[in-house]
């Protein structure tokens, strides 16, 4: 009866409890209209979410609409208890997550887009198209450098580069282009597993502290084995004998494009550095990263001013005139900047509400470590790995160390079970459109899972 009435009294009116920060109260929403507003709204901006493709409505605007309006209720839930100072330090605690996540990933999207601009990138493709190597080889070949690239890079722009190459050589092959582009998610997808900065999970993981940087590379055999195993089947699918040649002007490697590598890596040295020897918040390094390449791209510019001076046409410069740093910045992906916003932002409000912890309890109380780090994977090959880990770090169980990589592995190649599981997935539907599909991509789950169930076997196995 005691327990009956503690119930219904939990729908009539929100319990107090002692907050898991600080020495202020919180209130229990879960069971109060409040709770379950906030909880549809997030469910809506989600389904608008996965219906991105087909109602041509960008990720980030219903997703900050989300957390603009759980907050709200949050606030107008606590203001009538008088415990507005509360929702303010909770929201600000949640800002404050976002603010280091964003300017880490506004430094690494801006080397990247100088990268593209100098032509770094495309140098590359080119190269790889002139190579003239069989169906079969460049399969592997894209695969395997979509895995070495992407713990440097991020996933997304080393599967947009390697989709490219296939595009190219591909012309003719659908079944080729599919398969191939399959092999290239999967393969960035397991490579940015191993690496703070291969994709935004991982990066997450390292930013809180949780595990240190040379951590992360614990993972690397269970990430070659979930790559591995699918690419080795799929390439049974691949037909035979060699591309025709393809025509088209290789692309020149633009002035101080070589030199913006070197400072990409010389900012992960220091921000690694800033962490590791310091005790700093890695988003610091990558700032100082920042200034390496503005001071570059001072020089960069002069040169191409000279050159401009002499002649009407800019040699070695961009179309639109020298070397601009800012414009690099503007070309970020703003879109999906905004989108972790929001996501972390709705979703630490329902932690703050307290739904997270009665997951929590339930996930890794319940079914144990080992299981509920499993499901965090499959789940985030259906709605997404950045805020199925963000909840898993606002949860923060009492985990070891195994098990915070298993949980960094699964959210980082449960994606690849499903072509909307990732943002590289994503990308390559819309750049392979008509060719590289999610029933294309759904004919090999089986096949994916095989991989994702043997590298969390692995992984259990080398590292417990």
């Amino acid at each position: 009866m005691k327990s009956i009435a503690l119930f219904i009294t939990s729908w009539m009116l929100p319990a107090i409890t002692l907050a898991a920060q600080g020495n202020e109260q919180h209130l229990d929403l879960t069971n109060d209209w409040v709770g379950h507003a906030a909880l549809l709204v997030f469910a809506i901006a989600y389904i608008f979410v996965i219906l991105e493709e087909h109602l041509n409505l960008r990720k980030s605007k219903p997703v900050l609409m989300a957390a603009g309006i759980i907050w709200i209720l949050i606030a107008v839930a606590y203001r009538e208890h008088h415990m507005s100072a509360a929702v303010e330090e909770g929201i600000r605690h949640n800002f404050l997550e976002y603010t280091e996540l964003f300017f880490f990933l506004l430094v690494a999207l801006t080397y990247i887009n100088a990268m593209l601009e100098r032509g770094v990138f495309d140098a590359l493709r080119d190269w790889l198209v002139d190579r003239k190597f069989s169906y079969r080889s460049m399969f592997w070949l894209t695969g395997i450098l979509a895995f070495i690239i992407s713990p440097i890079a991020d996933n997304l722009t080393t599967a947009l580069i390697m989709c490219s190459v296939v595009l190219a050589i591909g012309q003719g092959q659908p079944t080729f282009v599919a398969v191939a582009c399959t092999n290239i998610v999967v393969g960035a997808n397991a490579g940015g597993a191993f690496s703070p900065f291969g994709d935004i999970t991982t990066l997450m993981v390292w930013q809180k502290g949780i595990l240190e940087f040379t951590t992360f590379f614990k993972l690397f055999l269970p990430a070659v084995v979930n790559f591995i195993i699918p690419a080795a089947i799929m390439q049974l699918a691949i037909p035979t004998g060699c591309p025709l040649p393809v025509k088209h002007e290789r692309t020149q490697i633009k002035f101080g494009g070589i030199p913006i590598v070197f400072m990409f890596l010389a900012t992960i040295v220091t921000a690694v550095s800033f962490h590791s020897l310091l005790n700093l918040p890695p988003v610091y390094g990558m700032m100082t990263g920042m200034a390496y390449l503005k001071l570059l791209g001072y020089f960069i510019a002069r040169k191409e001013h000279r050159l401009i001076d002499v002649s009407d046409t800019p040699t070695n410069g961009s179309e639109s005139g020298p070397f601009d740093i800012f414009s690099q910045i503007a070309k970020a992906e703003w879109d999906t900047l905004f989108f972790f916003y929001g996501v972390i932002l709705a979703v630490g409000g329902l932690g703050f509400i307290g739904y997270l912890g009665m997951t929590s309890e339930f996930f890794y109380g319940e079914l144990g470590h080992t299981t509920a780090n499993i499901l965090v994977g499959i789940l985030s090959a259906i709605v997404d790995n950045i805020p199925v880990m963000f909840a898993v770090l606002t949860m923060y169980p009492d985990m070891n160390e195994t098990q915070w990589l298993l949980a960094t592995l699964t959210a980082g190649v449960g994606g690849s079970l499903l072509s909307i599981g990732s943002a590289a997935g994503v990308a390559l539907m819309g750049q392979a459109r008509g060719q590289y599909t999610f029933f294309s991509h759904l004919k090999w789950t089986p096949v994916i899972a095989l991989g994702y169930g043997a590298s969390i076997w692995v992984h259990l196995l080398i590292n417990s």
